[in-house]
C-alpha cells in the first residue's frame, strides 16, 4: 500500500514517518520544500502521479498568535492546501487523514468535548483548521478527521523543551494556570493515526493521552519527573496575555475511539515519563 505523508519535517510529521518507515507501507514524505501544498496543480500533478491508498496530511501553519496577523497564510494552508490534497485524493480514490486541533472549540465548556459537539473557534488559527474540516467533510468520501492537543515530542519546539530550557535559565518561572487540556506524546499520537488510516473506520476522532491537567499542572510535571529543582508559580491567563484568544476548557473526550474499539491512549503524565527517557534535543 502506498502512503503520502506532508508536513514531514514537523513534530508530528517526523515521527509518522520515523513509524511509518518500520512498516510494509510504501513510504512517500513530502517537506514543505518537497511538495507546497498551497500549490494547487502541484498537489495534483504529484497525488496524481503517485496514486497513494492513504494520504495523511501533517503540514499545518501553527504559529497561533501570528496567525491573527497572517491570517491569509493561515487559511492558505490550513484550508485550502488541505482541499488541494482532498480534491486529488478523491480523484485517485485514496482515504485522506487531516489532522486539527482543539482550537475548533472555544473552551467554553466544563465537560470534555465530543467529536460532533458544536465547534466555535476564538482566532484565526482555529477558524483555519475548522475550514480545513468543512472542506474535507464536502469533498471526500473517505477521510478521518484527527483532533488533537498539547503535542509534543522528539522533533521541533514544544512547551516540555521549553519549560526544560527555561529552569536552566531561570530560578523561577510563571505558567499558566486557568488553562485545561490534554498533553500529547507525538509517538502515542502517530502510533494511533497509522493504525486508524488502515480501517473504513471513517469520521471525526479525538485523540489526545488520557486525563488532563493546566499549563500550570504540566510544568510541575515535567521538573518532578526530571528531577529539576525550579520554583513554579501558577499565573492567569490575564497575567500572561498574547494576540489570540486561548480556549480556558480544551479537555477532548476521545468518544469516537471507544465506540470504534480502538485503544485508549495512556495517561498524559505515564507517556510523559517516557519521552523524558529519550535522547531528545532542547
Amino acid at each position: 500500500m502506498k502512503i503520502v505523508v506532508t508536513g514531514a519535517n514537523g513534530q508530528l510529521g517526523q515521527e509518522l514517518v520515523r513509524q511509518l518507515q518500520q512498516t510494509n507501507f510504501e513510504l512517500y514524505s513530502f517537506t514543505k520544500s518537497d511538495l507546497d501544498i498551497t500549490n494547487e496543480s502541484i498537489v495534483n500533478e504529484v497525488i496524481t502521479k503517485i496514486k497513494p491508498d492513504i494520504i495523511i496530511n501533517a503540514a499545518a501553519y501553527t504559529k497561533v498568535d501570528q496567525a491573527e496577523i497572517e491570517e491569509e497564510i493561515a487559511y492558505l494552508v490550513n484550508a485550502f492546501g488541505q482541499r488541494s490534497l482532498a480534491v486529488a485524493a478523491e480523484k485517485v480514490g485514496a482515504k485522506i487523514c487531516y489532522i486539527s486541533t482543539d482550537y475548533v472549540f472555544d473552551g467554553n465548556s466544563t465537560v470534555p468535548y465530543r467529536e460532533y459537539d458544536q465547534t466555535n473557534p476564538l482566532g484565526v488559527y482555529g477558524k483555519s483548521k475548522l475550514v480545513g474540516e468543512e472542506l474535507t467533510k464536502s469533498l471526500c468520501s473517505r477521510y478521518f478527521i484527527v483532533r488533537t492537543a498539547w503535542v509534543y515530542g522528539e522533533f521541533g519546539q514544544n512547551f516540555v523543551k521549553t519549560m526544560l530550557r527555561l529552569a536552566k535559565e531561570k530560578e523561577e518561572i510563571g505558567v499558566v494556570n486557568d488553562q485545561i487540556g490534554s498533553p500529547t506524546y507525538t509517538v502515542d499520537l502517530a502510533h494511533f493515526i497509522i493504525e486508524l488510516v488502515q480501517t473504513e473506520k471513517f469520521g471525526i476522532y479525538h485523540a489526545t493521552n488520557s486525563e488532563a491537567c493546566s499549563w500550570y499542572e504540566f510544568a510541575k510535571a515535567i521538573f518532578e519527573e526530571s528531577n529539576i529543582h525550579v520554583k513554579v508559580n501558577p499565573i492567569t491567563t490575564e497575567q500572561f496575555p498574547r494576540p489570540a484568544a486561548r480556549p480556558k476548557y480544551s479537555v477532548l473526550d476521545n468518544f469516537s475511539l471507544k465506540v470504534n474499539g480502538f485503544p485508549m491512549l495512556r495517561h498524559w503524565r505515564e507517556a510523559l515519563k517516557e519521552f523524558l527517557k529519550t535522547d531528545f534535543r532542547i
